[in-house]
């Protein structure tokens, strides 16, 4: 599971990344930026479902705060 967050982390940055160098190049006349954040959404989403059903079905446990 741990791997799964990780990777889904790694997608959302890399996107995020690519959003910017897109901004930086087409100086925001293309719809490329727009792509790439619209799939950052997505993977955000997508990782809270994620969280959310491996919750449900126990495969993660909370940990609480500790101090």
């Amino acid at each position: 599971m741990k791997i799964l967050v990780a990777i889904a982390f790694l997608l959302i940055l890399l996107s995020l990344g690519s959003a910017l160098v897109y901004l930086m190049k087409d100086k925001g006349r293309s719809m490329r930026t727009v792509k790439a954040l619209a799939f950052r959404v997505g993977f955000s989403v997508a990782l809270f479902i994620l969280i959310l059903i491996a919750h449900h079905y126990g495969y993660i446990q909370p940990t609480g705060i500790r101090y």
